[in-house]
């Protein structure tokens, strides 16, 4: 049984909170990359068919033959998990939770659901890229563009895992292909912006109340889980808050400032909001 009352004193004493988010919270909202299950049937069954692709992750990362093929894969994909998103039970808590506070969000999750459900995109740092961004795949030039209204147009014409070649987008600068901004591209171009504005957070509430909360991270995550645990290493008013489904790992030297919560996110996430609003 979770003691949620010095938890959520912990929440309402900050200054601010970092979310720290992985695949865990997508999962949560229905989005599994590396799974071929039901719902990778239904969206992506012919591709997987005739290409041999075994989850989301796989086509993310696929060598198409032809750009109309990728481009097929993109628009589908966006269209499903972006354009017809709404905003979920778990992500509506979160929001509650962070209420009037100032914050700031790193995720390697790329469906862009933070800036969707609301979020500041200006407080948001994607560390692996998004969805609804692309750029040159060369890159020529490290400008990136909106993707989303396109993915919509190429998801309404698409017939038999084919977009018309005319729709195909094309570098505005070099006349190249175009990639999505992720991070399983090796040319993938850096948010240098969103780094800088995270590391103002940072010098911001440095010294302060600060609150880390850790969303559906495994335990060997170096990209999120490991420098954060350092940052509240480092961090003498930092409280740590870690949610996780089978896995929960904290650091030894942080142990007395951490609550470790291993439990489902759509089920401990609405009883932290709960305990917060007492």
């Amino acid at each position: 049984m979770i003691d949620w009352k010095p938890i959520a004193e912990k929440f309402k004493d900050a200054d601010a909170i970092l979310i720290g988010a992985s695949n865990g919270l997508s999962i949560t909202e229905g989005l599994n990359l590396f799974a071929d299950n039901a719902a990778f049937e239904r969206l992506f069954g012919d591709f997987k068919r005739k290409y041999g692709i075994g989850c989301i992750l796989q086509g993310m990362m696929a060598g198409w033959p032809r750009e109309e093929e990728k481009w097929a894969f993109w628009g589908r994909l966006i269209h499903h998990y972006c354009g017809q998103y709404r905003p979920t039970p778990v992500m509506k808590d979160l929001k509650a939770i962070v209420g009037e506070k100032d914050y700031f969000v790193v995720t390697s999750n790329g469906e862009g659901h933070f800036e969707l459900c609301g979020f500041d995109p200006s407080k948001i740092y994607e560390i692996e890229g998004n969805w609804i961004t692309m750029q040159c795949a060369r890159p020529c030039h490290d400008t990136r563009y909106p993707s989303l209204e396109l993915a919509e147009k190429l998801s309404d014409v698409e017939q038999g895992g084919h977009v018309p070649t005319e729709l195909v987008p094309r570098c505005p600068k070099c006349g190249g292909p175009m990639d999505i901004h992720m991070g399983a591209g090796q040319r993938m171009i850096s948010d240098v912006a969103a780094q800088v504005r995270f590391q103002n957070f940072l010098n911001t509430y440095h010294g302060e109340k600060l609150m880390v909360l850790e969303l559906g991270i495994g335990w060997r995550n170096q990209l999120i889980k490991a420098p954060m645990m350092r940052l509240v290493a480092g961090e003498p008013n930092a409280t740590y808050v870690t949610i996780n489904l089978g896995e929960i790992y904290i650091a030894d030297n942080i142990q007395e400032k951490s609550f470790g919560l291993d439990g489902r996110l759509d089920e401990l996430l609405p009883a932290l909001r709960a305990a917060c609003e007492v």
